[in-house]
């Protein structure tokens, strides 16, 4: 049967002599993975550049359960192209390679599809405050969340047990980078959105410690997430972000 649903682009696979293979996050059905035709063709009527990493599309897809493969009836962007720029690239790539291996296939997450749909139509704002924001969310949709019992006797965050614990173990965040992490999941104005930060961090993208926050937190998926493993975007990002 024929379904229309939004998606949003995590990768592509060259397929036969013209086609594509495309991982889709889509708002109905989850990650799908879909044939495209004709897309590497001279005269192929969806042009490769409507799939670049978290393009954001509207899709009249095939829906067969007895297959993995499905193809792709009709196709067409869902919003205008935002400009481009090297911070928004950077974050595109960081975002798409989060989801590409923490999201399993076939398991709808309207709410987190809609999250991230609003990040990537932002043209404008505190992009720099996303990657830490963007990872908290993804947590706690995947229900791995990090537990804010933050307190003076349970000062230090320890990325296995994903709590506050009194004592330093061999998995525990220094007291800065536990600190300022307690301000990410403690902020008002809640920091699993593109709000402004807490008012006690108000430059925590800039904060000494934001970079060693965010390689911290890909370790803590990588603990808690089977497969979430070479991670490489964030090279990148904390080339930019500087």
């Amino acid at each position: 049967m024929l379904l229309s649903t939004p998606g949003l682009v995590l990768h592509t696979t060259p397929y036969a002599e013209s086609s594509v293979v495309v991982k889709v996050f889509t708002r109905q059905l989850g990650v799908q993975s879909y044939i495209i035709k004709g897309v590497r063709g001279a005269r192929g009527r969806v042009k490769q550049n409507l799939l670049q990493p978290l393009s954001c599309l509207d899709m009249v897809v095939y829906d067969n359960s007895k297959t993995d493969l499905n193809y792709v009836k009709e196709i067409s962007p869902r919003h205008p192209e935002a400009l481009s720029d090297p911070v928004w690239n950077a974050l595109r790539f960081f975002m798409t390679e989060v989801l590409y291996k923490a999201l399993r296939e076939s398991e709808p997450m309207p709410d987190l599809w809609d999250y991230v749909e609003r990040v990537c139509s932002e043209s404008e704002g505190r992009k720099r405050d996303i990657p830490v924001r963007f990872l908290l969310k993804v947590a706690l949709h995947l229900g791995i969340e990090p537990l804010d019992n933050y307190s003076s006797r349970e000062p230090y965050f320890d990325l296995q047990e994903g709590r506050y614990v009194s004592a330093p173990m061999e998995t525990s965040l220094p007291l800065d980078l536990s600190s300022l992490l307690h301000q990410y999941l403690s902020s008002p104005l809640s920091p699993l959105s593109t709000s402004p930060p807490h008012p006690l961090c108000p430059g925590c993208h800039r904060h000494p410690s934001y970079s060693p926050l965010l390689n911290a937190l890909l370790t803590y998926y990588h603990l808690h997430l089977s497969g979430f493993a070479n991670f490489r975007s964030h090279e990148i990002l904390h080339t930019i972000l500087k």
